[in-house]
């Protein structure tokens, strides 16, 4: 079999397909509702100040400060009581020198008060309360915009939207946002020894299940993008190259697994223009990249390092998503060696602070990313990590 004459580093790979790459300009309109994880395609102004009145912060009493700055509570000030309101209403009455109104967290601070009182620290009788202790004004007080401020920016375009950024747009009065276009994800997966339907007689005699389909399609799901799947095919050239021709014109990106390496049966390359063919990533190396599509490993764990450390980041670039990765430092719990030349993904369990590197090796070994939930990437210059090591873990 054909070797692959040259390696290229991994920086320089993902550079080159980056470069070769450009944002989308399609956006759409979307209900909050169903925004979750949608890139946020303008940055967000709020209209309003938000709280936009001045708030009660606990369950107390809305009075004027200075009318409690003399007590005590072997001395406690008596004050009256001459409105009681709960959140959601306004009182109508002026808070005036020695009077107050009962109020609950989230009501509105009536008209001359200037602090609140923890009803903890007074002691009522009918409509008199005895103030234990003095308030300080602005006390327990949450003030009109001290979230929020009209006009200002809350929300950054290429923000890939979690719930509490949901939870912020609707407490501002959005009943939708404008996000990027999904983009369009065409997944090809080749080879005559894939079998989509449980047949053990087909297993025993040599078949194994396919299952690249389910994983990259979730991937491109939590990545952004819509799949498009076009089916298992066999490892024949003229089917590939149809297939092939016909998701690159449908599609924003195409990955194919299979046909990566130069086999009689890899086909998948010879109908794609490649930037680069063989990168130094290990798992994963023989993969290719060009005109938009993704000539990937069939093996699943190479596939699935390929997808993160170069195909997400496509589609970021497609997207302009930011901060779409979570990275944390984290101390190995034993020597990771690597191989110098070589960009190693190292599967690894991140809890507590710590990394335990995943022993099972092997580039069909599925249950090794499922115990997995991030990867170290280990440059082509190191020759691994010691055990107790600070290392920074890419989670997924």
């Amino acid at each position: 079999m054909k070797e692959l004459k040259s390696l290229t580093p991994y920086r320089e790979a993902l550079r080159l397909l980056l470069e070769d790459l450009s944002e989308i300009p399609e956006t759409e309109e979307v209900e909050l509702g169903e925004a979750l994880g949608r890139v946020l395609a303008e940055d967000v102004v709020s209209p309003i100040d938000s709280p936009p009145f001045d708030r009660s912060a606990v369950d107390g009493y809305a009075v004027r400060a200075e009318d409690t700055f003399q007590a005590r509570e072997y001395r406690p000030v008596e004050i009256k009581v001459i409105d009681e309101i709960t959140a959601g209403e306004a009182s109508k009455v002026k808070v005036e020198p020695g009077t107050a109104v009962k109020l609950t967290t989230g009501a509105k601070i009536p008209e001359g008060a200037n602090a609140v009182l923890m009803q903890e620290m007074a002691e009522r009788e009918g409509d008199v309360i005895r103030v234990l202790r003095p308030v300080a004004p602005g006390q327990n007080v949450a003030f009109a915009g001290e979230d929020v401020r009209k006009g200002e920016v809350v929300l950054r375009k290429g923000q890939v939207l979690r719930p509490q950024d949901l939870a912020l747009l609707k407490s501002l009065g959005f009943k939708k946002v404008e996000v990027k276009r999904k983009p369009r994800v065409g997944i090809i997966i080749t080879g005559d020894e894939l079998v989509e339907e449980f047949d053990e007689e087909a297993l025993n005699s040599g078949k194994i299940m396919e299952s690249n389909s389910i994983m990259l399609e979730g991937l491109v799901k939590r990545y952004f993008g819509e799949p498009v799947f076009y089916g298992v095919l066999p490892d024949d050239e003229g089917v590939i190259g149809e297939t092939l021709g016909k998701a690159k014109e449908e599609n924003d990106l195409v990955l194919i697994t299979g046909g990566s390496a130069f086999g009689d049966k890899d086909f998948a390359h010879r109908f794609v223009k490649l930037l680069f063919h063989g990168t130094t990533i290990k798992p994963g190396r023989p993969m290719g990249y060009g005109e938009r599509v993704f000539v990937m490993s069939g093996y699943p764990v190479s596939a699935f390092a390929q997808f993160h450390l170069y195909v997400k980041h496509a589609l970021a670039k497609l997207t302009g998503a930011r901060d779409y990765e979570v990275r944390v430092k984290a101390k190995l719990t034993e020597r990771v060696p690597s191989q110098l030349g070589r960009y190693e993904f190292v599967k690894v369990r991140y809890e507590n602070g710590v990394a335990r590197p995943i022993k099972k090796k092997g580039s069909g070994i599925i249950s090794s990313v499922v115990e997995s939930n991030g990867y170290i990437g280990i440059p082509e210059d190191s020759e691994g990590y010691l055990e107790g090591e600070t290392v920074e873990v890419v989670l997924y």
